[in-house]
């Protein structure tokens, strides 16, 4: 599985990583975030939205709301968090598969909640807390689809 790494120093430099992800995904992409609580998996969603063109301040956590949808004119970002779910039998209450469906861009954090039923083809992110305000971001491509995204990333 094709493989790379980002680290940033602060917060501000995660734009231009940001900027690049949006111009490396492919038209329907999905993208599992993972990382410990405080690593920054809303923070990185809220710098791709910037990204393509909604306010990051409409992007907030959906730990309660489990999945938010935020449409721009070139199609949906879907942003959901399974933190609260205990497996992927509890998609079905969320309405999952028609959100999956609508969105051009699927951005999951928590995504080892649901496993089972992450697609084969997809862009896992893993952040890792270097310092209090430093970040490495390892990207992994699973999928043709999204094997480019890390050639481009690289």
């Amino acid at each position: 599985m094709p493989t790379c790494s980002r680290t940033i120093a602060t917060e501000a430099a995660l734009a231009p990583l940001a900027q690049a992800l949006a111009a490396a995904l492919p038209d329907r992409s999905f993208i599992a975030v993972a990382g410990d609580l405080g690593a920054g998996k809303t923070t990185f969603v809220k710098a791709f939205a910037a990204a393509v063109g909604i306010d990051p301040a409409e992007v907030v956590s959906p730990t309660f709301g489990l999945v938010h949808e935020h449409p721009t004119r070139t199609g949906m970002l879907l942003h959901a968090d399974m933190y609260r779910l205990t497996g992927p039998d509890d998609l079905h209450e969320v309405g999952w598969q028609d959100a999956v469906a609508r969105a051009k861009w699927v951005f999951v954090e928590w995504p080892e909640r649901i496993t089972a039923a992450l697609p084969a083809d997809r862009l896992d992110v893993v952040i890792t807390i270097d310092s209090p305000t430093a970040r490495t971001f390892t990207f992994t491509a699973h999928g043709p689809a999204h094997e480019a995204v890390i050639a481009r990333l690289r």
